[in-house]
């Protein structure tokens, strides 16, 4: 079954986080990043960071906090358990530190199918911001299959 192209534009509710300082430092530590200004407020501020920075990829941990982070999908129709990651895009516009209450809005911003419908794509476009201010862009690409002919 083909994703229906009416799906683009589908928003999801905007989800509004705090960055937490343990959880930025326990998630530099898991990914194995060895600079101290991800773990250390006092090397971040010796750095001329405010507080602990964001690692590049932690903004896609953060924008799983909703309840139901697939419901989405659900909603389209489509099973969650089914879908393959295609792509992961991240476009920086502001550095996110420790403290900030970031808020994220989800929109399907692109559906389309490829050999003959066997493989259906659907792409979900983040709006990261910090009190109105643009802090990133981030893009996510699922495969999911269709019927096999």
């Amino acid at each position: 079954m083909a994703i229906d192209t009416a799906a683009v534009g589908t928003e999801s509710p905007e989800l509004t986080v705090e960055v937490e300082r343990g959880r930025l430092s326990l998630f530099a530590r898991t990914i194995g990043e060895s600079d101290p200004v991800y773990t250390d407020p006092a090397a971040a501020r010796a750095a001329g960071h405010p507080d602990l920075p964001v690692p590049p990829t932690f903004l896609f941990c953060l924008e799983m906090d909703r309840p139901s982070p697939w419901a989405y999908l659900e909603e389209l129709g489509i099973d969650p358990r089914r879908i393959l990651h295609g792509e992961q895009h991240f476009t920086y516009h502001a550095m996110a530190h420790a403290g900030d209450r970031l808020t994220f809005a989800a929109r399907v911003s692109d559906v389309y199918s490829r050999k003959g419908g066997a493989l259906d794509f659907l792409v979900r476009t983040v709006e990261v911001t910090r009190a109105g201010e643009p802090v990133a862009t981030l893009t996510t690409v699922l495969v999911v299959p269709g019927a096999v002919p």
